[in-house]
């Protein structure tokens, strides 16, 4: 996108003059395990989000609704022109940071469970936790859900899940467990990061990960990004919601298409589509153009 599109490079330009390195150059030359750190993770998928959402912006394409799956809620922020991208990408890349510091490497871990119902697995969690963190920790679609907690714990759930009548339990390889209360230091961390950040109301409404409800207060918008680092995703719910508010087609921006592919397991009828390249760009914007969109 940034070879194609001036948009682009503005937005991998801005970035790199908040971080005060070059997070372009990793970006798009590597090396792979440096994108990996989770430090640098998080500023990369927002500056690569934001990037095509510039894009699609400049090809006449505005959101009336936002939502992103957590780091994602912070591209979300910045489209509705709640976030400066400068604050977002310094914030997030401290999030990745006291994320990866508040649990010692390999006492947290994370599991994804296939065809067990959500009341299912937090029934499963209640039960293999035996006085250990153990938690809901996405809820991605009906039949998926990633549970968070001490390592043990999580290893239990993932033996256990089988019998419960899980399809598939399988553990992730992600550097701390997210979304469950191992994440309190980092949060009470955070929360003096999102206080010193000016947040503005949003210029179109967000449905927020923690509660499935929209809203266009910037107070409420950095209070939820707070709750959010303990709290679990709760991304079946806002694409309900969004669909219940009236939305008929949804546009993952971003790399990768992961969201593209709960869409399909939570409401297959409805229409849509990813932009992370100029390819999938220019198919969008065919497949909109074809349908009258």
């Amino acid at each position: 996108m940034a070879e194609v599109f001036s948009q682009a490079r503005d937005v991998f330009r801005e970035a790199d003059e908040a971080l005060g390195y070059s997070l372009s150059q990793i970006c798009f030359e590597g090396p792979e395990e440096k994108l990996r750190l989770t430090e640098l993770t998080q500023p990369a998928i927002l500056t690569t989000s934001i990037a095509c959402e510039r894009v699609l912006r400049f090809k006449g394409l505005t959101p009336a609704w936002v939502a992103g799956h957590s780091l994602g809620e912070y591209s979300a922020l910045v489209s509705a022109a709640s976030l400066r991208l400068a604050d977002a990408v310094r914030v997030v890349s401290r999030r990745g940071r006291f994320m990866q510091e508040a649990v010692p490497v390999g006492e947290g871990g994370m599991a994804a469970l296939l065809g067990l119902p959500s009341d299912a697995v937090e029934a499963l969690c209640r039960e293999e936790s035996r006085g250990e963190i153990l938690s809901a920790a996405n809820f991605n679609a009906p039949d998926q859900t990633v549970i968070a907690g001490a390592s043990s714990a999580v290893n239990r759930a993932v033996q256990a899940a089988p019998a419960r009548g899980a399809r598939r339990a399988v553990s992730l390889p992600v550097s701390a467990p997210f979304h469950c209360e191992l994440m309190a230091p980092a949060q009470e961390r955070l929360k003096a990061e999102l206080d010193a950040t000016p947040f503005q109301d949003l210029h179109c409404p967000l449905v927020s990960n923690v509660d499935a409800l929209p809203l266009t207060s910037g107070a409420k918008a950095r209070e939820n990004l707070v709750r959010q680092i303990t709290a679990p995703v709760r991304w079946e719910a806002c694409v309900r919601e969004l669909h219940r508010l009236g939305t008929r087609r949804f546009i993952e921006v971003g790399p990768g298409r992961v969201l593209s592919g709960l869409m399909r397991r939570i409401l297959p009828e409805v229409k849509f589509y990813n932009v992370e390249d100029p390819a999938s760009l220019e198919k969008t914007l065919r497949l909109l153009q074809e349908e009258g969109a």
